[in-house]
């Protein structure tokens, strides 16, 4: 897929000891702000890309993640599968969520990762596509907590773009693998940077 989405951001690489990590179906209460509070704890600011129906339905966790100054990005409005929905749809949901957004952001993230080209290239011509390279699978309920942090450490380097769930589904795992992730890059002496707010745009699809 990095290779027919090469427009799509997947990670950031930098020869400094940065990782970027990233929060995926917010804001929810109590998740979101357990996942915030791990942040302080180690200084760490990342990136959340928020379902417009939570934000709605939950602005003072909203206000939260942007009162620490967290970045955030889009995640349409109802966590649409684009491969399951029809362009014209698809592209009308992230705009809903878009108009929601307490503050100017071009970052879109698609639900599963799952998004048509003929969706993507009116989506570029005002956002970034951002993706990942390292998948926790967090939300996967076959995945032991241990084997979801092993995963985590093994794959994630500096620039690594990194993706969790601050969601009911992705508890277990994300909850564990978090502040042990947290741990084990500062002890090596990594940082936790979120996503610029607006990133260039790269309109280059076919």
């Amino acid at each position: 897929m990095r290779a027919f989405y090469s427009e799509f951001v997947w990670n950031k690489p930098t020869d400094e000891k940065i990782i970027y990590l990233t929060f995926d179906d917010g804001p929810i209460p109590d998740i979101t702000e357990w996942v915030l509070q791990q942040l302080d704890d180690y200084q760490a600011k990342a990136t959340f890309f928020c379902i417009g129906d939570n934000i709605q339905k939950h602005p003072r966790v909203m206000d939260e993640v942007l009162k620490r100054n967290h970045s955030i990005g889009n995640h349409t409005f109802n966590h649409l599968n684009g491969w399951k929905t029809e362009n014209q749809l698809y592209v009308q949901n992230v705009a809903a969520c878009q108009e929601i957004l307490p503050v100017p952001t071009n970052l879109f993230r698609p639900p599963y990762g799952r998004i048509k080209l003929s969706q993507a290239r009116p989506l570029l011509s005002m956002h970034q596509v951002v993706m990942w390279d390292v998948l926790t699978g967090d939300f996967e309920r076959y995945l032991s907590p241990e084997r979801c942090l092993e995963k985590t450490l093994e794959h994630t380097t500096a620039g690594s773009i990194v993706v969790l769930h601050d969601s009911q589904k992705a508890w277990k795992n994300m909850s564990y693998v978090l502040p042990r992730t947290l741990q084990h890059f500062s002890e090596l002496g990594f940082k936790f940077a979120a996503l610029p707010t607006n990133m260039p745009i790269k309109n280059g699809l076919v």
